[in-house]
C-alpha cells in the first residue's frame, strides 16, 4: 500500500475496518488525544503520487479534508461521534470472519478501551451543552452488553473507562457552552475540502431552497393522483400512520428489497448486484439512526450485509413511539429500502467489490455515497417503479424533502441564522417530521454538520448525468452513466466528471 494511504488509513481507522474491510486493524483502537491527532496529520502526504491521475487526485483531496476536519475544525475536540466510532464494538457482530476471530479481536480492542476513553476525555474540551446532551445515548448505549460479558480484568477495566466518559459528557451536557454553531467558514471548510469544491454556503442554500420548490411539485403532482383535492400535508399525515408495527418491519423490508432488485436490473439501471442483504435491528450504539446500511466491505470475503431498521424505543409512550414508526410507513419504507439497499448502499458496495484500486475500494466520499443513494430514490420514480401506485413516489417525494431539509438546517445551525426551536419547525413544516423524529433530525446537526451531503451530493450527480446526456447524444444509457460513475468508487465531487473522459 502507498504510504500516503497507509497514513490516511490511520487516521481513519474505524471506517477502512468496517466500510472498506481493512482487518488489519482489528482490535485496535485509534489515539485521538490532541498529540496522537497532531502527529497523525504529520504523517499525511509523506509517499509516492499514484500513477493513476484520478486516484491521485481523490487521495490528495481525502488528506485536505481530514486536516480540515481535525486540524482547522478539530472535530474531536468538538464531536464526541468521533470517539464513539473509535470504541465502538458492533462491527465485529458482522460475520466477515470466523466467530472466534472476531471475538478474541474484540477483546484487544475493548482492553484497549481504558486509554481510548483517556483520550477521548483529554480530546473533549470544546463539545457544546446540546451535542453532549444529543450523543449521551449513543455514548451509554457502547456498553451495552458488557454486563452479560464473563468477569475479568479487561471487561471491568473497560466498565470503568466507559463510565468515565459517560461522566465527563454527562457534566459537560449540564455544563458546557450552549452555541453548536461552527461558523459560516468552518462548515464551508468542512464540506468542501473534503470534496475538492469551494463551498458557497449562500448559494447553496438558495440551491436547497429551489430544490424544495421542485419536489413540493412533485410531491403535490403525486398527492392529486392518488387522491384529487387532497393537499400533502393531509394526506401525508395520513399515510405515515399505514405502517406495519415494530414486528412488521423486518418482514416488509425483505419483501421490498427483492421487488427493487429486480426492478432495478429488469430496468438496466444497474446490473444484478448478488450477494445477500439481511434485515434486522442495529447494535444499540448505532441505534442514533432509524436505518442503514451495513455492506460487505471490498476487502472482505463474501458474507451477508445488513439493512437496519430500528424500532422505537418500547420505553416510550405510546404515542412517542406511532410517531418514530411513522418513519417506516408502507409509503416511506419503501423508498428508505431503495435508498439503503438498491440501487442505493448495497448495490453501491457490491460495486466497490469489484473495483482494483486501492484508493477507490478504500476512500470513500460520504457526499458521493449518500448522494448516490438519495440520486437512487428519484431515479426509480422516473423510471416507473411502482408507478401505479402513488404512494411510491410520495414516499421518495417526503424522504427527499428531510434531505433537503437537512441541508438547509445544517446551513441554519452552522451559521447561527436558526435557532434548534426553529430547526424542528422546519422539518415539521417541510418535512413533515413529528414529535421526537423531527427533534431527532434537528438535533443531528448538532454532531453530524455535513448531513446536508444528501442533496448536496445528488444534486451534482444529477447535474453530471445532463451533462452525459448532452455529450453521449443518442448514446446515452442509464446504464452506461451508471457504470462509469461507480467505476470511481466513491469519488469526491470535485473529481466526479472524470466518469465522463474517456477511458
Amino acid at each position: 500500500m502507498n504510504p500516503r494511504l497507509r497514513a490516511l488509513c490511520d487516521l481513519l481507522m474505524p471506517e477502512v475496518r468496517e466500510y472498506a474491510g481493512l482487518h488489519e486493524y482489528d482490535g485496535q483502537v485509534q489515539d485521538l488525544s490532541p498529540s496522537g491527532v497532531t502527529a497523525a496529520l504529520a504523517r499525511l502526504g509523506q509517499g509516492p503520487t499514484e500513477p493513476d491521475a484520478h486516484d491521485e487526485a481523490h487521495l490528495h483531496t481525502t488528506e485536505e479534508g481530514l486536516r480540515t476536519a481535525l486540524g482547522l475544525v478539530e472535530e474531536h475536540r468538538r464531536n464526541p461521534l468521533v470517539h464513539i466510532a473509535n470504541l465502538d464494538l458492533a462491527g465485529y457482530d458482522r460475520e466477515y470472519a470466523p466467530e472466534g476471530e472476531r471475538q478474541a479481536a474484540r477483546q484487544r480492542h475493548l482492553a484497549a478501551w481504558p486509554d481510548a476513553v483517556d483520550g477521548a476525555i483529554e480530546s473533549l474540551d470544546r463539545v457544546p451543552a446540546p451535542v453532549a446532551r444529543a450523543l449521551l445515548g449513543p455514548v451509554r448505549g457502547l456498553g451495552a452488553g458488557l454486563d452479560s460479558e464473563a468477569a475479568s480484568a479487561v471487561v471491568d477495566a473497560a466498565k470503568q473507562a466507559h463510565g468515565r466518559l459517560v461522566q465527563h459528557l454527562d457534566a459537560i451536557g449540564t455544563t458546557g457552552a450552549p452555541d453548536v454553531a461552527i461558523g459560516a467558514d468552518g462548515l464551508g471548510r468542512l464540506m468542501g475540502d473534503a470534496e475538492g469544491i469551494p463551498v458557497d454556503l449562500g448559494r447553496l442554500a438558495i440551491r436547497a431552497d429551489a430544490e424544495r420548490d421542485r419536489v413540493r411539485g412533485l410531491l403535490e403532482d403525486a398527492c392529486t393522483r392518488l387522491r384529487p383535492g387532497s393537499t400533502p400535508a393531509e394526506l401525508v399525515a395520513e399515510l405515515v400512520a399505514d405502517h406495519p408495527g415494530p414486528e412488521g418491519i423486518d418482514a416488509e423490508a425483505r419483501e421490498l428489497i427483492d421487488e427493487a432488485t429486480a426492478f432495478v436490473v429488469g430496468s438496466g439501471l444497474l446490473g444484478d448486484p448478488g450477494g445477500e442483504c439481511r434485515v434486522g435491528p442495529a447494535p444499540p450504539s448505532r441505534r442514533w439512526a432509524m436505518a442503514m446500511m451495513s455492506w460487505t466491505a471490498p476487502f472482505e470475503a463474501e458474507a451477508p450485509a445488513w439493512f437496519y431498521v430500528n424500532p422505537p424505543d418500547p420505553t416510550w409512550p405510546e404515542e412517542e413511539q406511532a410517531e418514530w414508526l411513522s418513519v417506516f410507513s408502507r409509503t416511506t419504507l419503501p423508498a428508505i429500502t431503495v435508498h439503503e439497499v438498491t440501487p442505493g448502499h448495497y448495490a453501491h458496495g457490491r460495486m466497490l467489490r469489484r473495483l482494483r484500486s486501492d484508493v477507490r475500494r478504500i476512500l470513500f466520499s460520504s457526499a458521493f455515497v449518500e448522494g448516490w443513494a438519495h440520486y437512487a430514490e428519484e431515479l426509480c420514480t422516473e423510471e416507473g417503479f411502482r408507478s401505479e401506485d402513488p404512494r411510491f413516489a410520495i414516499g421518495v417525494h417526503v424522504e427527499a424533502l428531510v434531505r433537503i431539509t437537512r441541508l438547509a438546517v445544517a446551513i441554519g445551525i452552522h451559521t447561527g441564522a436558526m435557532t434548534m426551536a426553529d430547526a424542528v419547525h422546519r422539518f415539521e413544516e417541510d418535512g413533515f417530521l413529528r414529535g421526537p423524529a423531527a427533534r431527532s433530525e434537528a438535533e443531528r446537526s448538532t454532531f453530524d454538520p455535513t448531513y446536508g451531503r444528501y442533496t448536496w451530493g445528488k444534486l451534482e450527480i444529477r447535474a453530471l448525468r445532463d451533462e452525459a446526456r448532452t455529450r453521449w447524444g443518442r448514446r446515452y444509457r442509464h446504464r452506461r452513466f451508471h457504470d462509469a460513475l461507480l467505476a470511481l468508487g466513491a469519488p469526491p465531487l470535485g473529481l466526479i466528471g472524470d466518469a465522463l473522459e474517456p477511458g
